[in-house]
Parts: C-alpha cells; sequence; structure tokens
C-alpha cells in the first residue's frame, strides 16, 4: 500500500465538472493498493500518516501533525503509483490492485479515517477526476508500506 502526503493550502476534486469533494487545509493524499494489502496493513498505514509531525510549528519546524493544526483529509484512489517503468516508455499496471479488491480497501480507508475524527473528503473510485491543489511548503512524502513494516 502506497500513500502519497501532500500538505495542501487548499484541495479538491472534480468529477464531470462539478466539485465532489473539498478541503480548506491538511493532506491531500493518493492511495495506492495492491492485492497482497490487507485492513491490518490499512491500519497501520493510517495511523503512521494521521501521526505524522510534518507542519510547522511557531518556530518554523515540522514538529505538529494533522489533529494538532486541524487539518481535514482530501483521499483519493491513485492506482499508478504502482506504475512499474523498468521496461519499455508504457507503464505497467499489474502490481495494482484489482478493482474490486482496492476499492474495498479506500472505503476502509476512508471508513477508519472519519472514525479517527477527521475530516474526510474523497474522490469518485474509478471516475475520471481533476484533482486541484496547493502543495505548501511544497511538502510531499511517500508512505510505502514494504518499507514501513
Amino acid at each position: 500500500m502506497k500513500f502519497l502526503v501532500q500538505i495542501a493550502s487548499n484541495a479538491s476534486v472534480t468529477v464531470d465538472e462539478q466539485v465532489i469533494g473539498a478541503i480548506p487545509f491538511g493532506y491531500m493524499v493518493l492511495i495506492g493498493v495492491e492485492d497482497a494489502d490487507t485492513k491490518e496493513i490499512a491500519d497501520k498505514m493510517i495511523k503512521k500518516m494521521l501521526a505524522l509531525r510534518i507542519f510547522k510549528d511557531q518556530n518554523g519546524k515540522t514538529n505538529l501533525s494533522l489533529d494538532q493544526v486541524d487539518g481535514s483529509l482530501l483521499l483519493i484512489s491513485q492506482f499508478t503509483l504502482y506504475a512499474d517503468c523498468r521496461k519499455g516508455n508504457r507503464p505497467s499496471f499489474i502490481r495494482s490492485g484489482s478493482a474490486a479488491f482496492a476499492k474495498e480497501m479506500y472505503l476502509y480507508i476512508i471508513e477508519k479515517c472519519k472514525d479517527a475524527g477527521v475530516n474526510v473528503q474523497t474522490g469518485e473510485f474509478g471516475a475520471e477526476m481533476k484533482v486541484s491543489f496547493t502543495n505548501e511548503g511544497p511538502f510531499t512524502v511517500m508512505l510505502d508500506s514494504a518499507e514501513l513494516f
């Protein structure tokens, strides 16, 4: 499982020219799932993401977590995080989870983040989406379960 976490001073997602999710401040997170992932892995990834201390404190040091800055989440499913570009020029996505499993995991992640008390906005699984955000910093962190656990 991969979470591409980006600090956003604003973020929104549009489907069919209609905004379906927007946050004023927090993380814009792209979520990639592979078939080997489990709910246990998702729980650990969520815990790690929510505990990240990557927001600046009053001294300008990255020392604050999402809850300490009253941040929100915009969660977007993104199978292309598992693109394999080692051979040729056309990426392979064979490591990406099947659509049914990835959707199940994506919905699970959304619910667990909501259960944690975070304001959660989302994209639409499988839809053609346009994501707009201002990456503050810019600050981007890749959480990869293969490296974390």
